[in-house]
Protein backbone atom coordinates (compact mmCIF):
# COMPACT_ATOMS: atom_id res chain seq x y z
CA UNK A 1 0.00 0.00 0.00
CA UNK A 2 2.75 2.11 0.49
CA UNK A 3 4.31 1.53 -3.28
CA UNK A 4 0.87 2.12 -4.10
CA UNK A 5 0.74 5.52 -2.52
CA UNK A 6 4.76 6.21 -3.33
CA UNK A 7 3.56 5.81 -7.33
CA UNK A 8 0.60 8.03 -7.07
CA UNK A 9 2.31 10.96 -5.83
CA UNK A 10 4.93 10.44 -8.04
CA UNK A 11 1.83 10.57 -10.94
CA UNK A 12 0.51 13.57 -10.10
CA UNK A 13 3.96 14.92 -9.62
CA UNK A 14 5.17 14.28 -12.74
CA UNK A 15 1.53 14.22 -14.93
CA UNK A 16 -0.16 17.50 -13.44
CA UNK A 17 2.99 19.14 -12.20
CA UNK A 18 2.27 19.75 -8.26
CA UNK A 19 5.14 19.67 -6.16
CA UNK A 20 5.59 16.77 -3.83
CA UNK A 21 4.38 19.07 -0.37
CA UNK A 22 1.72 19.87 -1.57
CA UNK A 23 0.65 16.28 -2.77
CA UNK A 24 1.36 15.38 0.91
CA UNK A 25 -0.79 18.03 2.35
CA UNK A 26 -3.55 17.35 0.75
CA UNK A 27 -3.25 13.45 1.88
CA UNK A 28 -2.83 14.95 5.54
CA UNK A 29 -5.96 17.28 4.94
CA UNK A 30 -7.83 14.28 3.69
CA UNK A 31 -7.12 11.83 6.47
CA UNK A 32 -8.03 14.93 8.78
CA UNK A 33 -11.19 15.62 7.29
CA UNK A 34 -12.38 12.09 7.39
CA UNK A 35 -11.25 11.80 11.45
CA UNK A 36 -13.23 14.86 11.91
CA UNK A 37 -16.70 13.44 10.23
CA UNK A 38 -16.21 10.29 12.72
CA UNK A 39 -15.13 11.98 15.92
CA UNK A 40 -16.88 15.36 15.62
CA UNK A 41 -13.64 16.82 16.28
CA UNK A 42 -9.66 16.63 14.67
CA UNK A 43 -8.41 19.03 17.43
CA UNK A 44 -6.34 16.50 18.38
CA UNK A 45 -5.48 13.82 15.15
CA UNK A 46 -1.85 13.62 13.83
CA UNK A 47 -0.58 12.53 10.45
CA UNK A 48 2.84 11.64 9.54
CA UNK A 49 4.76 10.30 7.15
CA UNK A 50 7.68 7.80 7.02
CA UNK A 51 10.74 8.90 5.80
CA UNK A 52 10.42 8.09 1.82
CA UNK A 53 6.75 9.22 1.89
CA UNK A 54 5.62 5.76 1.37
CA UNK A 55 4.21 4.91 4.78
CA UNK A 56 1.12 7.36 6.24
CA UNK A 57 -0.63 6.92 9.96
CA UNK A 58 -2.66 8.81 11.67
CA UNK A 59 -2.59 9.11 15.05
CA UNK A 60 -5.27 10.50 17.95
CA UNK A 61 -2.99 12.56 20.49
CA UNK A 62 -5.14 11.78 24.18
CA UNK A 63 -4.19 12.76 27.26
CA UNK A 64 -3.46 10.08 30.37
CA UNK A 65 -6.01 10.01 33.33
CA UNK A 66 -6.51 8.03 35.84
CA UNK A 67 -8.41 4.63 35.77
CA UNK A 68 -11.90 5.10 35.32
CA UNK A 69 -11.04 9.26 35.09
CA UNK A 70 -11.83 9.31 31.28
CA UNK A 71 -14.82 11.76 30.50
CA UNK A 72 -14.32 12.33 26.61
CA UNK A 73 -13.04 9.28 25.01
CA UNK A 74 -11.32 10.88 21.90
CA UNK A 75 -9.13 12.68 23.89
CA UNK A 76 -8.89 10.94 27.22
CA UNK A 77 -7.00 7.59 27.43
CA UNK A 78 -6.68 5.81 31.19
CA UNK A 79 -3.31 5.16 32.73
CA UNK A 80 -3.61 1.21 32.45
CA UNK A 81 -4.24 1.43 28.53
CA UNK A 82 -1.85 4.29 27.90
CA UNK A 83 0.65 2.09 29.67
CA UNK A 84 -0.16 -1.10 27.41
CA UNK A 85 1.06 1.22 24.79
CA UNK A 86 3.72 2.37 26.51
CA UNK A 87 4.99 1.14 29.92
CA UNK A 88 6.44 4.68 30.80
CA UNK A 89 3.21 6.43 30.67
CA UNK A 90 2.48 8.34 33.44
CA UNK A 91 -1.09 10.61 34.74
CA UNK A 92 -0.86 14.28 32.95
CA UNK A 93 1.06 12.65 29.79
CA UNK A 94 -0.04 12.99 26.20
CA UNK A 95 0.65 10.29 24.05
CA UNK A 96 -0.05 9.08 19.97
CA UNK A 97 -2.76 6.15 19.59
CA UNK A 98 -2.72 4.56 16.08
CA UNK A 99 -6.09 5.27 14.69
CA UNK A 100 -7.01 2.03 12.24
CA UNK A 101 -8.48 4.17 8.71
CA UNK A 102 -10.70 1.09 9.00
CA UNK A 103 -12.94 2.88 11.95
CA UNK A 104 -13.93 5.55 9.67
CA UNK A 105 -17.23 5.04 8.30
CA UNK A 106 -18.00 4.49 4.06
CA UNK A 107 -19.20 8.40 4.16
CA UNK A 108 -16.56 9.58 5.96
CA UNK A 109 -14.39 8.11 3.31
CA UNK A 110 -16.35 9.69 0.76
CA UNK A 111 -16.22 12.62 1.50
CA UNK A 112 -12.35 13.00 2.54
CA UNK A 113 -12.25 11.59 -1.34
CA UNK A 114 -13.94 14.42 -2.42
CA UNK A 115 -12.35 16.78 -0.59
CA UNK A 116 -8.97 15.56 -1.93
CA UNK A 117 -9.76 16.00 -5.56
CA UNK A 118 -11.33 19.02 -5.14
CA UNK A 119 -8.33 20.45 -3.47
CA UNK A 120 -5.76 18.84 -6.07
CA UNK A 121 -7.63 20.58 -8.91
CA UNK A 122 -7.66 24.15 -6.95
CA UNK A 123 -3.84 22.82 -6.58
CA UNK A 124 -2.95 21.71 -10.19
CA UNK A 125 -5.04 25.33 -10.81
CA UNK A 126 -2.86 27.66 -8.76
CA UNK A 127 0.20 25.70 -10.19
CA UNK A 128 -0.72 26.10 -13.98
CA UNK A 129 -2.05 29.61 -13.19
CA UNK A 130 1.41 30.59 -12.24
CA UNK A 131 3.40 28.82 -14.55
CA UNK A 132 1.32 30.18 -17.95
CA UNK A 133 1.07 33.91 -16.00
CA UNK A 134 4.92 33.89 -15.86
CA UNK A 135 4.87 33.38 -19.64
CA UNK A 136 2.59 36.43 -20.27
CA UNK A 137 3.65 38.20 -23.45
CA UNK A 138 5.45 35.10 -24.75
CA UNK A 139 4.97 33.24 -28.05
CA UNK A 140 3.34 29.49 -27.28
CA UNK A 141 2.55 27.05 -30.17
CA UNK A 142 -0.48 25.38 -29.97
CA UNK A 143 -2.93 23.35 -32.40
CA UNK A 144 -6.48 24.08 -33.41
CA UNK A 145 -8.31 21.76 -32.02
CA UNK A 146 -12.23 23.41 -32.45
CA UNK A 147 -14.17 27.08 -33.36
CA UNK A 148 -17.38 28.31 -31.59
CA UNK A 149 -19.18 31.53 -32.70
CA UNK A 150 -15.63 32.51 -34.18
CA UNK A 151 -13.57 31.70 -31.08
CA UNK A 152 -10.55 29.33 -31.60
CA UNK A 153 -9.94 26.76 -28.81
CA UNK A 154 -6.17 25.94 -28.97
CA UNK A 155 -4.49 22.50 -27.46
CA UNK A 156 -1.74 24.26 -25.45
CA UNK A 157 -0.92 20.70 -24.20
CA UNK A 158 -1.14 21.24 -20.29
CA UNK A 159 -4.24 23.81 -20.93
CA UNK A 160 -6.70 25.09 -23.60
CA UNK A 161 -6.67 28.65 -24.65
CA UNK A 162 -8.81 30.33 -26.68
CA UNK A 163 -7.89 32.76 -29.71
CA UNK A 164 -10.99 35.37 -29.87
CA UNK A 165 -12.12 36.61 -32.74
CA UNK A 166 -11.33 40.18 -32.14
CA UNK A 167 -7.24 38.76 -31.58
CA UNK A 168 -7.78 37.22 -35.10
CA UNK A 169 -5.85 38.33 -37.94
CA UNK A 170 -8.37 39.13 -40.64
CA UNK A 171 -5.68 37.09 -43.59
CA UNK A 172 -6.18 33.75 -41.82
CA UNK A 173 -7.88 31.19 -42.06
CA UNK A 174 -8.06 27.80 -39.80
CA UNK A 175 -8.44 24.36 -39.91
CA UNK A 176 -8.30 21.43 -37.87
CA UNK A 177 -4.58 20.30 -36.47
CA UNK A 178 -3.84 23.49 -38.14
CA UNK A 179 -0.74 24.93 -36.17
CA UNK A 180 -0.76 28.13 -34.25
CA UNK A 181 1.96 30.08 -33.39
CA UNK A 182 0.38 33.34 -30.73
CA UNK A 183 0.87 35.54 -27.82
CA UNK A 184 -0.17 34.77 -24.45
CA UNK A 185 -2.04 38.10 -24.23
CA UNK A 186 -3.30 37.40 -20.91
CA UNK A 187 -4.14 34.60 -17.83
CA UNK A 188 -7.21 34.80 -15.95
CA UNK A 189 -8.65 32.10 -13.46
CA UNK A 190 -11.86 32.62 -11.97
CA UNK A 191 -14.84 30.35 -10.29
CA UNK A 192 -15.41 27.99 -14.02
CA UNK A 193 -11.44 27.61 -14.43
CA UNK A 194 -8.39 28.83 -15.71
CA UNK A 195 -8.93 30.68 -18.79
CA UNK A 196 -5.21 31.50 -21.21
CA UNK A 197 -6.18 34.31 -23.91
CA UNK A 198 -4.01 34.34 -27.15
CA UNK A 199 -3.87 37.10 -29.35
CA UNK A 200 -2.28 37.10 -33.47
CA UNK A 201 -3.24 40.78 -33.46
CA UNK A 202 -1.25 42.64 -30.35
CA UNK A 203 1.56 44.68 -31.02
CA UNK A 204 3.20 42.91 -28.67
CA UNK A 205 3.35 39.66 -31.16
CA UNK A 206 4.76 41.58 -34.00
CA UNK A 207 7.98 42.56 -31.07
CA UNK A 208 8.22 38.60 -30.27
CA UNK A 209 8.54 37.70 -33.66
CA UNK A 210 11.19 40.12 -33.97
CA UNK A 211 13.15 38.77 -30.82
CA UNK A 212 13.22 35.55 -32.73
CA UNK A 213 14.07 36.51 -36.16
CA UNK A 214 16.67 39.28 -34.85
CA UNK A 215 18.78 38.24 -32.80
CA UNK A 216 20.13 42.07 -32.24
CA UNK A 217 17.04 42.67 -30.84
CA UNK A 218 16.95 39.68 -28.66
CA UNK A 219 20.63 41.11 -26.84
CA UNK A 220 19.38 44.46 -26.39
CA UNK A 221 21.55 45.73 -29.46
CA UNK A 222 18.91 47.10 -31.35
CA UNK A 223 15.62 47.72 -29.14
CA UNK A 224 12.65 48.63 -30.60
CA UNK A 225 11.19 51.90 -29.53
CA UNK A 226 7.72 51.61 -30.65
CA UNK A 227 5.30 49.66 -32.96
CA UNK A 228 1.76 50.41 -34.47
CA UNK A 229 -0.27 48.25 -36.32
CA UNK A 230 -3.42 48.04 -38.40
CA UNK A 231 -3.69 43.80 -37.58
CA UNK A 232 -3.55 42.21 -41.55
CA UNK A 233 -2.90 44.86 -43.33
CA UNK A 234 0.10 47.05 -42.29
CA UNK A 235 2.58 47.96 -39.14
CA UNK A 236 5.23 50.64 -38.73
CA UNK A 237 8.54 49.97 -36.46
CA UNK A 238 10.60 52.43 -34.62
CA UNK A 239 14.09 51.02 -33.68
CA UNK A 240 17.71 52.87 -32.86
CA UNK A 241 20.91 51.16 -32.09
CA UNK A 242 22.52 51.53 -29.08
CA UNK A 243 26.12 50.73 -31.21
CA UNK A 244 26.97 53.14 -33.80
CA UNK A 245 28.20 50.17 -35.96
CA UNK A 246 24.83 48.68 -35.87
CA UNK A 247 22.17 50.14 -38.40
CA UNK A 248 19.07 49.58 -36.86
CA UNK A 249 17.05 49.05 -39.26
CA UNK A 250 19.32 46.64 -41.72
CA UNK A 251 19.67 44.53 -38.93
CA UNK A 252 15.70 43.79 -38.79
CA UNK A 253 16.11 43.80 -42.63
CA UNK A 254 18.47 41.23 -42.62
CA UNK A 255 20.64 39.80 -45.07
CA UNK A 256 18.64 39.80 -48.77
CA UNK A 257 16.05 40.62 -46.36
CA UNK A 258 15.50 37.27 -45.21
CA UNK A 259 14.91 38.58 -41.36
CA UNK A 260 11.87 40.45 -42.33
CA UNK A 261 10.52 37.73 -44.95
CA UNK A 262 10.43 35.33 -42.12
CA UNK A 263 8.41 38.25 -40.12
CA UNK A 264 6.15 38.65 -43.38
CA UNK A 265 5.05 35.07 -43.60
CA UNK A 266 4.67 34.73 -39.91
CA UNK A 267 1.99 37.84 -40.25
CA UNK A 268 0.28 36.25 -43.44
CA UNK A 269 1.68 39.04 -46.12
CA UNK A 270 0.98 42.21 -43.85
CA UNK A 271 3.14 45.21 -44.70
CA UNK A 272 6.29 45.96 -42.67
CA UNK A 273 7.87 49.62 -42.47
CA UNK A 274 10.90 49.60 -40.74
CA UNK A 275 12.15 53.20 -39.36
CA UNK A 276 14.88 54.59 -37.44
CA UNK A 277 13.78 56.49 -34.64
CA UNK A 278 14.71 60.06 -34.33
CA UNK A 279 14.67 62.03 -31.07
CA UNK A 280 14.34 65.37 -33.44
CA UNK A 281 10.34 65.13 -33.98
CA UNK A 282 10.59 66.77 -37.79
CA UNK A 283 13.34 63.83 -38.57
CA UNK A 284 11.04 61.03 -37.06
CA UNK A 285 7.71 62.39 -38.96
CA UNK A 286 9.60 61.87 -41.93
CA UNK A 287 10.64 58.39 -41.42
CA UNK A 288 7.55 57.40 -39.93
CA UNK A 289 5.58 58.32 -43.35
CA UNK A 290 7.70 56.27 -45.42
CA UNK A 291 7.59 54.74 -47.88
CA UNK A 292 6.37 58.26 -49.04
CA UNK A 293 9.17 60.57 -49.15
CA UNK A 294 9.02 63.52 -47.38
CA UNK A 295 10.63 66.92 -48.70
CA UNK A 296 10.14 68.79 -44.80
CA UNK A 297 8.58 68.77 -41.86
CA UNK A 298 7.15 72.33 -40.73
CA UNK A 299 6.01 72.61 -36.56
CA UNK A 300 2.73 74.20 -36.37
CA UNK A 301 2.04 74.05 -32.64
CA UNK A 302 4.56 72.28 -30.36
CA UNK A 303 2.65 72.21 -27.21
CA UNK A 304 -0.65 70.94 -29.01
CA UNK A 305 1.90 68.19 -30.94
CA UNK A 306 0.75 69.58 -34.35
CA UNK A 307 3.31 69.39 -37.59
CA UNK A 308 2.80 69.85 -41.39
CA UNK A 309 4.23 67.24 -43.92
CA UNK A 310 5.00 68.57 -47.30
CA UNK A 311 5.32 66.68 -50.03
CA UNK A 312 5.61 66.33 -54.06
CA UNK A 313 2.56 66.45 -55.87
CA UNK A 314 3.31 62.11 -56.64
CA UNK A 315 4.22 61.47 -53.39
CA UNK A 316 0.87 62.66 -52.08
CA UNK A 317 -1.28 59.57 -52.22
CA UNK A 318 1.63 57.09 -51.13
CA UNK A 319 2.10 59.50 -48.06
CA UNK A 320 -1.58 59.17 -47.21
CA UNK A 321 -2.09 55.62 -47.65
CA UNK A 322 -5.26 53.62 -48.76
CA UNK A 323 -8.10 55.34 -46.62
CA UNK A 324 -5.65 57.44 -44.96
CA UNK A 325 -4.15 54.28 -43.20
CA UNK A 326 0.10 55.18 -43.69
CA UNK A 327 -0.33 58.48 -42.00
CA UNK A 328 -2.59 57.21 -39.90
CA UNK A 329 -0.16 54.80 -38.45
CA UNK A 330 2.50 57.63 -38.58
CA UNK A 331 0.47 59.68 -36.16
CA UNK A 332 -0.07 56.93 -33.43
CA UNK A 333 3.61 56.14 -33.98
CA UNK A 334 5.22 59.41 -33.67
CA UNK A 335 2.00 60.61 -31.27
CA UNK A 336 1.53 63.71 -33.45
CA UNK A 337 -0.95 64.91 -35.48
CA UNK A 338 0.07 65.44 -38.71
CA UNK A 339 -1.07 66.73 -41.82
CA UNK A 340 0.10 66.14 -45.31
CA UNK A 341 -0.33 68.46 -48.35
CA UNK A 342 1.96 69.12 -51.36
CA UNK A 343 3.18 72.31 -52.36
CA UNK A 344 0.49 73.98 -54.31
CA UNK A 345 -1.77 73.15 -51.10
CA UNK A 346 0.27 74.86 -48.49
CA UNK A 347 0.83 78.00 -50.36
CA UNK A 348 -3.20 78.71 -50.22
CA UNK A 349 -2.97 78.02 -46.00
CA UNK A 350 -2.92 81.05 -43.34
CA UNK A 351 -0.50 79.59 -40.77
CA UNK A 352 1.91 81.38 -38.66
CA UNK A 353 4.61 83.59 -40.27
CA UNK A 354 7.68 81.29 -38.94
CA UNK A 355 6.04 78.52 -40.74
CA UNK A 356 5.82 80.32 -43.98
CA UNK A 357 9.88 81.05 -43.66
CA UNK A 358 10.52 78.00 -43.15
CA UNK A 359 8.55 76.79 -46.31
CA UNK A 360 10.25 79.70 -48.14
CA UNK A 361 13.35 78.61 -46.96
CA UNK A 362 12.36 75.09 -48.29
CA UNK A 363 11.47 76.39 -51.68
CA UNK A 364 14.90 78.55 -52.34
CA UNK A 365 12.81 81.77 -51.73
CA UNK A 366 14.42 83.49 -48.45
CA UNK A 367 12.70 86.52 -49.30
CA UNK A 368 8.92 86.22 -49.84
CA UNK A 369 8.07 86.25 -46.04
CA UNK A 370 10.67 88.52 -44.21
CA UNK A 371 8.80 91.52 -44.53
CA UNK A 372 5.81 90.06 -42.28
CA UNK A 373 7.75 89.48 -39.18
CA UNK A 374 7.01 93.28 -37.09
CA UNK A 375 6.88 91.83 -33.50
CA UNK A 376 9.92 90.60 -31.36
CA UNK A 377 8.09 86.85 -30.62
CA UNK A 378 8.10 86.45 -34.30
CA UNK A 379 11.94 86.05 -34.22
CA UNK A 380 13.41 82.68 -34.72
CA UNK A 381 14.88 81.73 -32.30
CA UNK A 382 14.45 84.45 -30.26
CA UNK A 383 15.57 84.11 -26.43
CA UNK A 384 11.88 84.03 -24.78
CA UNK A 385 13.08 85.76 -21.44
CA UNK A 386 14.33 88.71 -23.36
CA UNK A 387 11.60 88.98 -25.79
CA UNK A 388 8.90 88.71 -22.47
CA UNK A 389 11.31 91.18 -20.35
CA UNK A 390 10.41 93.90 -23.95
CA UNK A 391 6.66 92.66 -23.64
CA UNK A 392 6.35 93.25 -20.01
CA UNK A 393 7.81 96.84 -20.78
CA UNK A 394 5.36 97.64 -23.38
CA UNK A 395 8.11 97.08 -25.89
CA UNK A 396 6.33 94.38 -29.02
CA UNK A 397 6.81 95.83 -32.43
CA UNK A 398 10.77 95.37 -33.56
CA UNK A 399 10.48 99.15 -34.99
CA UNK A 400 9.87 100.19 -30.86
CA UNK A 401 12.69 98.08 -30.27
CA UNK A 402 14.84 99.69 -32.86
CA UNK A 403 13.37 103.51 -31.60
CA UNK A 404 15.49 102.97 -28.37
CA UNK A 405 19.03 103.66 -27.64
CA UNK A 406 21.26 100.66 -26.04
CA UNK A 407 21.40 102.57 -22.63
CA UNK A 408 17.78 102.67 -22.73
CA UNK A 409 17.32 99.26 -23.64
CA UNK A 410 19.68 97.80 -21.10
CA UNK A 411 17.17 99.65 -18.45
CA UNK A 412 14.62 97.76 -19.10
CA UNK A 413 16.54 94.71 -17.85
CA UNK A 414 18.38 93.55 -20.77
CA UNK A 415 22.16 92.86 -21.05
CA UNK A 416 24.51 93.70 -24.02
CA UNK A 417 24.60 90.00 -25.24
CA UNK A 418 21.40 89.52 -25.42
CA UNK A 419 20.62 92.77 -27.10
CA UNK A 420 23.34 92.32 -29.53
CA UNK A 421 21.77 88.89 -30.43
CA UNK A 422 18.47 90.50 -30.72
CA UNK A 423 19.91 92.89 -33.10
CA UNK A 424 21.39 90.26 -35.04
CA UNK A 425 18.31 88.56 -35.64
CA UNK A 426 16.43 91.53 -36.19
CA UNK A 427 19.24 92.23 -38.91
CA UNK A 428 19.38 88.31 -40.28
CA UNK A 429 15.58 87.93 -40.71
CA UNK A 430 13.92 91.24 -41.13
CA UNK A 431 14.10 94.07 -43.59
CA UNK A 432 14.45 97.65 -42.78
CA UNK A 433 13.17 100.05 -44.97
CA UNK A 434 14.20 103.57 -43.61
CA UNK A 435 11.96 105.87 -44.51
CA UNK A 436 13.13 109.88 -45.87
CA UNK A 437 11.96 112.96 -44.38
CA UNK A 438 10.52 115.46 -46.39
CA UNK A 439 13.62 117.84 -46.16
CA UNK A 440 15.45 114.82 -47.76
CA UNK A 441 12.92 114.28 -50.50
CA UNK A 442 13.33 118.18 -51.30
CA UNK A 443 17.11 117.97 -51.06
CA UNK A 444 17.51 115.26 -53.25
CA UNK A 445 14.78 117.29 -55.78
CA UNK A 446 16.98 120.18 -55.80
CA UNK A 447 20.16 118.30 -55.90
CA UNK A 448 18.36 116.71 -59.46
CA UNK A 449 17.59 120.39 -60.56
CA UNK A 450 21.12 121.28 -60.69
CA UNK A 451 20.99 124.73 -58.82
CA UNK A 452 18.09 125.61 -61.03
CA UNK A 453 15.74 128.01 -59.36
CA UNK A 454 12.39 126.77 -59.34
CA UNK A 455 9.94 128.25 -61.60
CA UNK A 456 6.96 129.45 -60.46
CA UNK A 457 4.01 128.07 -62.06
CA UNK A 458 6.01 125.00 -62.51
CA UNK A 459 4.14 122.08 -61.48
CA UNK A 460 6.27 119.33 -59.12
CA UNK A 461 5.18 116.21 -56.67
CA UNK A 462 4.29 115.66 -53.66
CA UNK A 463 6.75 114.07 -51.60
CA UNK A 464 4.55 112.53 -49.25
CA UNK A 465 1.64 111.54 -51.39
CA UNK A 466 2.29 112.67 -55.17
CA UNK A 467 -0.21 114.91 -55.70
CA UNK A 468 0.83 118.32 -58.41
CA UNK A 469 2.04 121.31 -56.23
CA UNK A 470 3.44 124.40 -57.57
CA UNK A 471 6.11 126.55 -55.91
CA UNK A 472 3.51 129.05 -54.83
CA UNK A 473 2.12 126.47 -52.37
CA UNK A 474 3.07 126.93 -48.84
CA UNK A 475 0.92 122.98 -48.00
CA UNK A 476 -0.15 120.44 -50.33
CA UNK A 477 -3.73 120.92 -51.02
CA UNK A 478 -4.02 116.73 -50.85
CA UNK A 479 -2.05 115.52 -47.74
CA UNK A 480 -2.12 118.84 -45.99
CA UNK A 481 1.70 118.49 -45.22
CA UNK A 482 3.89 121.73 -44.98
CA UNK A 483 6.21 122.89 -48.26
CA UNK A 484 8.91 124.68 -48.75
CA UNK A 485 11.76 125.42 -51.77
CA UNK A 486 15.62 125.86 -51.68
CA UNK A 487 17.40 127.13 -54.05
CA UNK A 488 20.78 126.61 -53.90
CA UNK A 489 23.75 128.57 -56.26
CA UNK A 490 26.14 126.97 -58.16
CA UNK A 491 29.70 126.84 -57.57
CA UNK A 492 31.22 129.75 -59.42
CA UNK A 493 28.48 132.10 -59.97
Amino acid sequence: MGTDMSQAIRQLNQDRGIPEELILRTIEDTLIAAYKHRFGNADNAVVQFDEENLVVSIFAKKKVVEQDGVYDPVTEIDLEEARELNPDADIGDEILVDVDPKMFDRIAVQSAKQKAHQTIRDIQKDSLFSEFKDKEGEIIIGYYQRERNGTIYVDLGKMEGILPKKFQSPREIYHVNDRIKALIAEVKKDSSGLQIVLSRTHTDFVRAIFEIEVPEIYDKTVEIHKIVREPGFRTKLAVYSNREDVDPVGACVGLKGIRIQAVIKELEGEKIDILKYDPDPRKFIKNALSPAEVREVIILDEGKHQALAIVNDSMLSLAIGKQGLNVRLANRLVDWNIDVKTESQFAEMDITAESRRAVSELFGDTDSYDDEISRIIELPNVDSRAAQILLDNGIDLIEDFLALSQEELESKGLNSSELAQMRKLIEEYVEIIEEETIEDEQDSKSSSDEGEEPAEGEEYECPECGAKITVDMATCPSCGIGLSFEYEEEEGQ
